[in-house]
């Protein structure tokens, strides 16, 4: 890889993984065009993964407060509670939250049960994961359209009155079960935990917001496994490059972030539903005719 190759997959990937359209599938098209590894499956994945790193950090610091604050309060308040300081009580605020917690404490509790879903099937099916089958267009079409369509039905049905504040360990399973969805190549992962907040009445900005922190876990763990996997499988002179595309990727979606905010308080998600439906489709009727191969040759 290239510096060239490495700064197309940072604008990329900066730009599509936190707006529900597909980073997985805009990257697999810029790592066609830029021929990334001659096709190399396994070499492709470990980068994106890698890349992915870059938005990681992004979330990380501009989440930075809410991340201190709900670790420290997650520290004080089991402590309060291990100490006998503070006692066990069940009665809940606004019937989710055990009064016991703070809300940045049931917050991070929040994080955790709605990783566990990700984190297992994703060790179940790595090795599927990191294989070709994953970056077939066929699949990526298909699950862009789908995801679309579960999108519209997510805003015509959600009740969209859930503030951070409001939610409870179902909001938590319902996002996290709609993360492994992302597992699949074109669903995005903003795009299937935006969807499960919607659908289980949370609104829009909540749902995003909610999809960043929930996205730490997720990240860091692929992200990581990965990198100790690239230092093995990808060239030497692969891993300036990587660093330059990591950076980029990192700053645009500092960017992306603040925008998706910013547009989700006043605005819809269709617009994003319109451009997967277009790409979807559009992508079907070249694989039909032939023009483009649904996997690298």
């Amino acid at each position: 890889m290239d510096l060239f190759q490495a700064i197309i997959l940072g604008i990329v990937q900066g730009l599509t993984e936190f707006i529900p359209v597909s980073s997985t599938a805009h990257l697999v098209f810029a790592s066609r065009w830029v021929n990334l590894y001659g096709g190399n499956a396994e070499q492709t994945t470990a980068t994106m993964a890698v890349i992915q790193l870059g938005t990681l950090a992004a979330v990380f610091v501009y989440f930075a407060a809410d991340i201190f604050n709900i670790s420290s309060a997650f520290i004080r308040d089991h402590y309060a509670l291990l100490t006998g300081k503070r006692g066990m009580r069940f009665s809940g605020t606004d019937g989710v939250r055990p009064i016991w917690l703070s809300e940045e404490a049931w917050l991070g509790w929040l994080v955790i049960v709605g990783s566990i879903p990700i984190g297992t099937l994703g060790l179940l099916f790595k090795d599927f994961i990191e294989g070709s089958g994953t970056k077939n267009l066929w699949v990526i079409a298909i699950m862009l359209i789908v995801i679309a369509v579960l999108l519209v039905g997510a805003e015509l049905v959600g009740s969209q009155r859930k503030d951070i504040k409001h939610l409870g360990f179902v909001d938590a399973l319902v996002q996290g079960f709609s993360q492994c969805l992302a597992l699949m190549p074109g669903a995005s992962r903003s795009g299937s935990t935006i969807m499960g907040g919607l659908f289980a009445g949370e609104k829009r900005e909540t749902a995003a917001r909610f999809s960043f922190l929930l996205s730490i876990p997720a990240i860091t763990a692929s992200g990581l496994l990965e990198l100790r996997k690239a230092l093995k499988i990808l060239p030497h002179d692969s891993f300036v490059p990587l660093l330059v595309g990591t950076l980029v990727a990192g700053i645009i979606g500092y960017a992306s972030i603040w925008a998706l905010l910013a547009y989700l308080k006043r605005n819809t998600t269709y617009v994003f539903v319109v451009y997967r439906l277009i790409l979807g489709t559009v992508i079907l009727v070249l694989l039909y005719k032939g023009v483009i191969s649904p996997v690298v040759n």
